[in-house]
């Protein structure tokens, strides 16, 4: 049995070894004293990964792990080639993993040391598109109308601007939409700051031709405040306060037909890869998210990033246990210490409020085959490919950097592919092993990790990521790579034809 490797800085290697003979399991990386079953199976069956035979002593589910060797209590476990826990009790070879042998080693915040790892230079990846390219030079690949409010008062005033716009209006333009939310009242100090800083970087996101902020008066999240946070064109940024006008519906119609008048005129040109900027973000993941879904984002990461383009990912609770792989691509110091501080900043910000810093995973991911944090974050990590790290973004600010970046937001999916969204990413790319109808402003691929629910729910699922098990990474990266063109394109993703758009604005400050 391999030693203990608590310390090993190996990077995951995604899709591991599998026994064509018998393709039920398979073990991600050559270290591992763990294996996936790759389909539900029974005690008694006797399963190969390579040169290691085990009889299974109890059942294990699709997903789920299975020892390799016994590891005795108190030894730390390795997936993907890094430790996901320790055993709370001694483990027989072909026993099933889980949540009553193993937890986590994490506990609160740490010191880190930078330690730059060398970092590939591969062929610069091409690709084209048919996009908007902005004035600021920018790129979005839709023409649309976002309706914003400052205050969750009028939320219910910009939605039915939003519907006789979108019918007023309809085939000019690719679409009206409002983005409200239930906050800007009563809010205080950072909390206030946050809600003002997010509003307005979705104010500027290209994929909005033009924008219409509906205030009220009288909210803490004053328009005023607001409009000088927002760099847009003045003839493609209308306002207006409901309690100052006459007729809010009146008054919003008609800022609508000047922007509609302006943007209809906006064309699609050709636009290289370089001027896409994706989001990463994984929610409900299972036993196979880190196998297949994440590692493919991750490739596709790799080629916008290597492009000249924008990588973007965030969920910070979702790193801790696989931070110091991000730690070690950091392009300098000042990255380095970045990361190291968003990191520790979220793990001080759950100890504030009494929580552990492992609170994670959710019963859908432990039902899925997750047992500990660092086996979740070691999956998830993936879906920032190989690249170097080149900025860290404090919530919602815009990336300025090329190549990858990483972005301070929770791990909740709304608030997290909202933050990617006001961060500048024109799509977002959604892995999932449970599936959910939620969609986000900007288009938002759902990637499934595994064929079962990709068929199951094809009105969510826009790719199946499960077929990486049959076809390879290398294939599937090129068929996921064509979708998320044509989406930039204008094909619409499955939460567009749904109408399922949703924001949700981080709350962590005082309610008066």
């Amino acid at each position: 049995m391999p030693e203990d490797q608590a310390t090993q800085k190996a990077g995951c290697a995604g899709l591991g070894a599998r026994d064509a003979a018998r393709p039920g399991i398979l073990r991600v990386h050559e270290n591992d004293h763990v294996a996936v079953a790759l389909g539900d199976l029974d005690a008694g069956e006797t399963v190969t990964v390579g040169a290691v035979s085990v009889t299974l002593t109890t059942d294990v589910p699709k997903g789920h792990k299975i020892a390799l060797y016994d590891i005795p209590v108190g030894q730390a476990v390795l997936k993907f080639g890094f430790v996901i826990g320790r055993a709370t009790q001694a483990i027989a070879a072909g026993e099933h993993i889980h949540s009553h042998n193993l937890a986590t080693a994490l506990s609160g915040v740490e010191d880190y040391t930078y330690e730059p790892v060398p970092m590939a230079k591969p062929a610069v990846p091409t690709g084209q598109f048919l996009g908007y390219r902005r004035g600021d030079g920018k790129v979005g690949i839709r023409n649309e109308i976002w309706i914003l409010c400052t205050v969750g008062c009028v939320a219910r005033t910009s939605e039915r601007l939003a519907r006789l716009a979108s019918e007023r209006f309809k085939g000019r333009i690719d679409g009206v939409h409002a983005l409200t939310h239930p906050l800007g009242c009563s809010q205080l100090g950072d909390d206030l700051d946050h809600t003002r800083k997010l509003i307005a970087a979705l104010a500027m996101h290209p994929n909005a031709g033009g924008v219409l902020i509906v205030g009220l008066g009288c909210e803490n999240n004053q328009l005023s405040a607001l409009l000088k946070e927002i760099d847009r064109p003045a003839d493609r940024l209308k306002y207006f306060a409901a309690q100052m006008v006459e007729d809010e519906t009146e008054t919003g119609l008609e800022a609508l037909e000047e922007l509609v008048a302006i943007i209809e005129k906006d064309q699609r040109e050709p636009c290289d890869l370089s001027d896409l900027a994706i989001g990463v973000k994984c929610g409900g993941s299972d036993g196979f998210s880190g196998l297949t879904a994440n590692p493919l984002v991750g490739r596709v990461a790799d080629r916008v990033a290597f492009a000249g383009g924008q990588a973007i990912m965030t969920e910070i609770p979702e790193i801790f246990g696989a931070e110091r792989i991000l730690m070690g691509r950091a392009k300098n110091e000042a990255v380095f210490e970045g990361v190291v501080s968003v990191v520790n900043d979220f793990k001080q910000y759950f100890l504030d409020h009494n929580q552990p810093v492992f609170e994670n995973p959710s019963p859908g991911n432990k039902a899925g085959g997750i047992t500990t944090l660092e086996e979740k974050s070691l999956g998830a990590v993936q879906k920032g490919g190989t690249s170097p790290l080149n900025e860290v973004l404090r919530y919602g600010e815009r990336a300025d950097e090329k190549g990858l970046s990483l972005l301070e937001a929770p791990g909740n999916d709304a608030v997290s592919s909202t933050a990617l969204t006001a961060a500048g990413a024109v799509i977002v790319l959604f892995t999932t092993g449970r599936g959910t109808p939620l969609g986000f402003p900007a288009p938002t691929l759902k990637i499934a990790s595994n064929s079962a629910l990709a068929q199951k729910k094809p009105h969510w699922i826009d790719f199946d990521a499960g077929q990486v098990l049959n076809d390879g990474l290398d294939a599937t990266t090129d068929s996921l790579m064509d979708l998320i063109l044509r989406t930039a394109s204008g094909q619409p993703s499955c939460n567009e034809t749904n109408d399922e758009r949703e924001i949700a604005i981080w709350k962590n400050g005082v309610t008066l």
